[in-house]
């Protein structure tokens, strides 16, 4: 691959999900068009991630996650449900089940804001790892 391809293919990928410029030669309306079906797609894996978190929403779901995340590189569904959870419970905005959920992710993990959540200890380790849901994406210490 040429460099000037892979360098404008490299302005796309920035101006579609990271808040880069719209790069020369590219429909603005059908880039604002994509930029938002990514969002969109973002905000589904986020709320898969965090169902109550995105319950706790309702219809104001897209719009929330908009407000935080667009402009912002993709960095994990689980992550960012857990950044923005953080948040919305910092400004009081934060719904009884998503707090729960919260707490829950709290106790059993540990989360630095800026690499992978990876269990507090040996019983969270095995009971993250048995739900189903978590099974093959250890991403944690092993157990030994």
């Amino acid at each position: 691959m040429s460099d000037g391809l892979a360098r404008r293919q490299a302005e796309l990928v920035a101006a579609l999900v990271a808040g880069g410029t719209d790069p020369a030669g590219f429909d603005a309306a059908r880039l604002a068009a994509t930029r938002a079906a990514l969002l969109r797609k973002r905000a589904g894996l986020v709320a898969a991630a965090w169902p109550l978190l995105a319950v706790d929403a309702g219809a104001d779901w897209q719009a929330r996650f908009d407000a935080r995340f667009a402009g912002v590189a993709p960095y994990g569904p689980e992550r960012e449900g857990w950044d923005l959870a953080r948040e919305l419970a910092a400004a009081g905005r934060l719904g009884a089940g998503a707090r729960r959920e919260l707490a829950a992710r709290e106790a059993a993990l540990h989360y630095d804001g800026r690499t992978a959540p990876r269990p507090r200890n040996r019983l969270s380790r095995w009971w993250y790892r048995s739900r189903p849901e978590r099974s093959g994406s250890r991403s944690g210490p092993s157990d030994g």
